[in-house]
């Protein structure tokens, strides 16, 4: 089970203003973990892949604003995503 160490902020809940990289970090913890407990290097890559593209997508300036950004929780979901499709 892959989860963030926060809250789950009801407050803004399906205002689409919540900030996803802890929940998509999380993940790549998760795949990176069961990639290295079971020398499945395709896991450890795919946890990888994810990092840089959370990384990247920041880089970019987007960001969600509690970072100082105006990207949704949707775009900058989507926006990693189409990170990761990229060469």
């Amino acid at each position: 089970m892959a989860q963030a160490a926060h809250g789950s902020a009801p407050d803004i809940a399906g205002q689409d203003r919540a900030n996803p990289i802890a929940m998509i970090l999380s993940t790549a913890m998760l795949f990176d973990w069961l990639g290295a407990r079971y020398h499945d290097d395709a896991l450890a890559h795919a946890a990888s892949l994810i990092t840089g593209a959370v990384e990247e997508t920041v880089a970019q300036g987007i960001s969600t604003p509690d970072m100082g950004g105006d990207a949704g929780c949707q775009e900058f979901a989507e926006a990693v995503a189409a990170t990761t499709k990229r060469p």
